[in-house]
């Protein structure tokens, strides 16, 4: 009976969180799941080099994802403006989708950082992210 009440208190709570703070989320696990795909040539690098560039942009993307997404789900004030900070890699990807001319990625990227930028800087949001 407990285990059941907690997945609709989950469920609930997922419902009642505003769009802005969804979008936000999808892209955060969709950022986790790249980042997961890319791990295994960070690992292939580090067995000729123990410390790479690209294998420490890999872990610091991954720690401040995790963190920011953490901070956001505990509906915390920080984590309003760390997502707004992550939200920006879009900005990048939309330059090097068209210039690797990708027109669809590209509109794809600017319609997610769109949604992502409105939906993170809407009063519901503010309202919802709440704790200190």
């Amino acid at each position: 009976m407990l285990r059941g009440w907690h997945d609709a208190h989950m469920l609930r709570t997922f419902l009642d969180m505003p769009g802005g703070v969804r979008i936000f989320l999808g892209y955060a696990f969709l950022l986790l799941g790249l980042i997961g795909l890319s791990l295994r040539w960070v690992i292939d690098q580090a067995i000729s080099a123990p410390v790479s560039l690209p294998g420490v942009v890999v872990m610091i993307l991954l720690a401040f994802t995790i963190f920011t997404t953490t901070l956001v789900i505990q509906r915390k004030q920080a984590g309003r403006g760390l997502a707004l900070m992550l939200s920006t890699l879009t900005l990048p990807a939309i330059l090097l989708a068209i210039l690797a001319a990708q027109p669809v990625a590209a509109l794809f990227l600017a319609v997610l950082a769109g949604l992502l930028f409105f939906g993170l800087t809407r009063q519901d949001v503010k309202d919802w992210l709440n704790e200190l």
